[in-house]
C-alpha cells in the first residue's frame, strides 16, 4: 500500500505514480490526520511511505502518523522523500522508526521536486516546475521497480553535513520556523473557506468569513499555495512570490 502525506501536492504526484506502476492501493494519511483517525490497516504488498522533507526529515506529522498506526500483513517499508533539493541523511530516524514498528526498512527514495517552501525560498514558475517534475519521473520509475523486483533502494552517499542537516539543524528549525503566527490575508481574500478545508492539522477556522491560524501548524504550505485568490501571505517573506501546486498525476 502506498500512503503518503502532502501539501502541495509533490508527495501525492510521487505516490500516484507509484501506485499506478504497482497496481497498489493509494491513501492520504492527511485525510486520517485531520480527522483525527488512527491508522489501522492491512496491506500484503510491502508499505511505501511517500512524503515531503522537512528540515531533512520526513515531516514529525506524518512520521507520528506512522508510530500511532496500525500496519498489519507485509512488513517491510520503503520511504520516498520529496525535496527542493536533497533529504540529507534521514535513513538514520527512519531505520529506527522501524524498528519501533516491526518494518523491514528497505530504505529511501530522494525525489527533487519544484521548491514549495515559500516561506522561506521561492518556488519556479510553472515552465520550471513542469521540467523538474518531469525530471523526476525516471528516478521514481526505477524506484518502482525496485519495489516491484523486492530490492532495497540503493544506498545513498551520505557526508557530514547531510548527517547535520538532518540532526541538529532539523532540531533547530522546529522552534525557530514551524510557526503561523505571520499568516494573514489581503483585501483579496473572499471568505470561501478553502484554506480551512485545505488544512490537515485543523489549524485554521473561520471568524465570520475572515480566517485564523491556531499553534498546530507544520508549516506544509497548503493553505497559502491553495488559495484560488492568492490572498494569503506569510508575512514579508512571501510577497511576489509565485504559489506552487503540482498537477495531478496523470499516467
Amino acid at each position: 500500500m502506498i500512503v503518503y502525506f502532502s501539501g502541495t501536492g509533490n508527495s501525492r504526484y510521487a505516490a500516484a505514480l507509484l501506485a499506478d506502476r504497482l497496481g497498489d492501493d493509494l491513501l492520504d494519511a492527511g485525510v486520517w490526520i485531520k480527522e483525527k483517525k488512527r491508522a489501522d490497516l492491512t496491506s500484503d504488498k510491502p508499505w511505501v511511505f511517500v512524503g515531503p522533507t522537512y528540515a531533512w526529515q520526513l515531516p514529525r506529522v506524518f512520521s507520528d502518523f506512522i508510530r500511532g498506526g496500525l500496519f498489519a500483513g507485509n512488513q517491510e517499508a520503503y520511504f520516498v522523500m520529496t525535496c527542493g533539493e536533497d533529504i540529507g541523511n534521514p535513513e538514520k530516524e527512519l531505520s529506527a522508526l522501524c524498528r519501533v514498528k516491526g518494518f523491514t526498512f528497505r530504505g529511501v527514495l530522494e525525489v527533487v521536486m519544484p521548491e514549495n517552501y515559500i516561506t522561506l525560498f521561492s518556488a519556479p514558475d510553472k515552465e520550471e516546475a513542469a521540467r523538474i517534475v518531469a525530471s523526476a519521473r525516471p528516478g521514481l520509475e526505477e524506484g518502482a521497480k525496485k519495489i516491484a523486483a523486492g530490492e532495497d533502494f540503493p544506498e545513498r552517499s551520505i557526508g557530514f553535513v547531510d548527517k547535520l542537516k538532518s540532526t541538529l539543524v532539523n532540531e533547530m528549525f522546529y522552534p525557530m520556523f514551524v510557526k503561523s503566527k505571520a499568516f494573514c490575508v489581503t483585501k483579496d481574500c473572499n471568505g470561501c473557506g478553502l484554506c480551512e478545508k485545505l488544512c490537515p492539522l485543523n489549524n485554521i477556522e473561520l471568524e465570520g468569513k475572515e480566517p485564523l491560524w491556531g499553534d498546530r501548524c507544520t508549516q506544509c504550505m497548503a493553505c497559502i499555495c491553495g488559495c484560488p485568490k492568492e490572498a494569503i501571505e506569510y508575512g514579508r517573506r512571501s510577497k511576489g512570490k509565485p504559489r506552487y501546486q503540482c498537477p495531478e498525476y496523470q499516467g
